[in-house]
């Protein structure tokens, strides 16, 4: 063994301390309050310890109105002045009515004024000028806290909308509005406020029944241990009462048609053709037709004498895949620890997208307060460009345009780090896929390893090395992380452009230009394909890898050529594995998913005391059974690698070996009989 890729691999180390110092420049520069806390027109955050601020944790909108929707909202895009409040009002009120009553009434404008900016406290000025610079709302309308921004507190009665049982209210500007002219953002706010609710019963339900939860994945992982150790001696008996049942099921299908065509005949109208009924959105019309159920017939019988030739001419190959089948459960019951390296490959990869994820987040907080002028004339020239909030007094702005002002509008920046920021989060996201193909690619390096150990062992289980795993784990990052990595960045570049082309399309999505939509899903679908190419390769090459200590081209080329002279081998292996794994995960998840059923819906007697009372009983059955389901994919990975590896070592063996005793298979004795080499003689296994 030698080091392979070390051009690759100290790239791979710089480009990790690279990602390392651009989360570190991050962190420094970010602040995920701006995420977490809602931002004022003054640019502050509301609740902020040690400011004004601090107990005012809710943020109020002065017209809600001129919000489109809840989304406009949240990103703090909406036209109007933004405070923060410690309480959203909890009434009807307008300015005009309470500076008519402050006299007789001023608990009324002491409530009213502390949604006023902080320090107005003249309910004397004119109501012209309050509302042109903003000083107080023109009215207030009962609200609840979501997000920590103050929404409309809606509801339903009787089918309609309201605010506080009202269909109609005051918008302090001499109009009386109705509650439907929110709808747009209502129905968007009910929903997310519905869903909350949802979200806590939710909750409550995973919280009642988490330990039952665990109790089905337990009972999902012996299940899928079960189903893998018993594939050594069931692979052949599923797949072939499998092939019967369809070459059955073909022939029903078969006879039913040519019953339905025999049936039909001197039926008034059957005789007429496809043709002469021309396209009929109904499709009983056209099984009316004998010339229907004649084309469904001469199908059928196409696909039935395909899969009995398959099969006749086929039938040596898929003896082969069975017995690879066979040997890969026999493998993975010598080295059992492979089974649970996918735990492995899990947190190194839930690692890459927790940093991934801070990174961007302190990348998207890094900018600084960018101020706009925010004017009530719509024909103002100055509206919406960036101005200085310190010196916004001193400029001709307020007087062209009475009633402006300079609020904040999102965080920025001009300087060479906040021009970049694109460009980092580009590259944030090319690391992060960058390592998790990497820990991706580890994993199947080391588990090709670990059963390669095994195939090419000349007694087993006495000849398999001790601790293979650990062996095969320690070779693949001391001797090929370079190449590793290589294989890693390929696949990351691909998925990248995938990423940048999913992102084009959906900002092109409105437009009329055919062309274009057209030539963005021809790329799609290209790199779609060629992502599952590489993939193929990349996983091949790491067994090439594991087994001989190659660079990753030399191994993947030699990989690719091994295929393609056992093309006809990798198809029949590659669907019986397939069929057989996919028919293993339904089994598992299907299995638990109806005990856990029956058992929180409390239809098992003896635990129907056991049973939680639930709000959702399909929470915890939804999540035992994707939960089994994944389980059982991360023990069918292992296994699917197994037999991928057997079968290159397999291959290798028959090419580089002959039997005689100087060049004796490796191969088990299963194997070597289906082959029919009866003067050779195998290593004993």
């Amino acid at each position: 063994r030698h080091c392979t890729d070390v051009i690759c691999c100290v790239i791979f180390i710089v480009v990790i301390l690279g990602y390392i110092a651009l989360g570190i420049v991050a962190w420094v520069h970010g602040d995920p309050r701006k995420v977490i806390y809602p931002t004022d027109s003054y640019g502050q955050f509301c609740g902020q310890k040690d400011t004004l601020n601090e107990n005012k944790t809710v943020l109020f909108y002065f017209n809600i109105l001129k919000c489109a929707s809840p989304v406009v909202l949240i990103n703090l895009q909406c036209p109007t002045t933004q405070l923060c409040v410690s309480k959203c009002p909890d009434r009807f009120a307008t300015y005009i009515d309470v500076q008519a009553s402050y006299r007789y009434k001023p608990d009324q404008w002491n409530y009213f004024k502390q949604f006023c900016k902080p320090g107005f406290n003249n309910p004397r000025k004119s109501v012209a000028q309050v509302l042109r610079d903003e000083d107080c709302p023109s009215m207030i309308i009962p609200s609840r806290p979501f997000l920590k921004r103050c929404f409309p507190d809606f509801s339903t009665k009787n089918g309609v909308l309201t605010v506080a049982n009202q269909t109609t209210f005051k918008d302090g500007r001499g109009k009386t509005r109705n509650v439907t002219d929110l709808r747009e953002a209502a129905n968007g706010i009910n929903n997310v406020l519905d869903a909350r609710s949802v979200g806590m019963k939710i909750f409550e339900d995973y919280a009642i029944s988490w330990y039952w939860i665990l109790i089905g994945l337990f009972i999902a992982m012996i299940v899928s241990l079960l189903f893998l150790v018993l594939l050594r001696f069931t692979a052949g008996v599923l797949f072939w009462i499998f092939i019967f049942g369809v070459i059955g099921i073909i022939g029903y299908g078969i006879w039913h048609c040519y019953w339905e065509y025999d049936h039909l005949k001197g039926i008034p109208g059957s005789d007429l053709t496809v043709y002469d009924i021309g396209f009929q959105t109904d499709f009983r019309v056209y099984l009316q037709l004998r010339q229907t159920w004649l084309a469904f017939m001469i199908i059928l019988c196409i696909v039935e004498v395909i899969i009995i030739l398959m099969l006749i001419f086929l039938r040596n190959r898929i003896r082969i895949a069975i017995a690879l089948l066979k040997e890969g459960s026999r493998a993975i019951g010598y080295i059992m620890s492979t089974l649970f390296y996918p735990i492995v490959t899990f947190i190194l990869i839930a690692v890459c997208i927790s940093y991934w994820a801070v990174t961007a987040v302190f990348l998207a907080t890094s900018g600084e307060p960018v101020y706009k002028v925010m004017a009530n004339e719509t024909l103002c020239k100055y509206a919406n460009l960036t101005c200085d909030p310190e010196t916004f007094n001193t400029t001709n702005v307020t007087k062209l345009c009475p009633g402006a002002q300079c609020t904040f509008a999102f965080y920025g920046g001009e300087s060479l780090y906040h021009k970049y920021i694109f460009i980092f989060q580009l590259a944030n996201a090319f690391v992060f896929l960058w390592l998790v193909n990497f820990a991706i690619a580890l994993g199947q390096c080391t588990l090709a390893g670990a059963f390669a150990s095994y195939y090419w062992a000349s007694r087993k289980p006495a000849d398999i090395p001790l601790w293979p795993l650990f062996s095969s784990f320690g070779r693949a990052i001391r001797y090929h992380t370079g190449s590793l990595a290589f294989g890693a960045l390929i696949l990351a570049i691909v998925q990248l452009i995938r990423v940048i082309l999913e992102y084009l399309d959906h900002k092109l999505k409105g437009t009329q230009n055919s062309f274009t939509r057209f030539l963005l899903c021809c790329l799609k679908c290209c790199f779609w394909c060629l992502e599952k190419f590489l993939k193929f390769i990349n996983r091949n090459a790491y067994i090439m890898i594991a087994i001989y200590g190659k660079n990753f081209c030399t191994s993947a080329k030699e990989a690719f050529f091994l295929l393609m002279r056992n093309v006809v081998r990798v198809a029949v292996l590659d669907k019986v594995t397939d069929f057989l794994l996919f028919l293993g995960k339904i089994l598992v998840a299907g299995g638990v998913g109806v005990l856990a059923f029956f058992f929180f819906t409390q239809r098992i007697p003896v635990f129907a005391q056991e049973a939680p009372t639930l709000n959702y009983y399909w929470v915890p059955l939804l999540t035992v059974i994707i939960g089994s389901y994944l389980v059982a994919h991360g023990f069918f990975s292992v296994y699917a690698m197994c037999v991928d590896t057997l079968f290159l070592c397999f291959c290798e063996d028959l090419e580089r070996n002959d039997g005689s005793t100087a060049k004796p298979y490796f191969m088990s004795a299963s194997l070597h009989r289906i082959l029919g080499k009866k003067e050779l003689s195998p290593k004993k296994a």
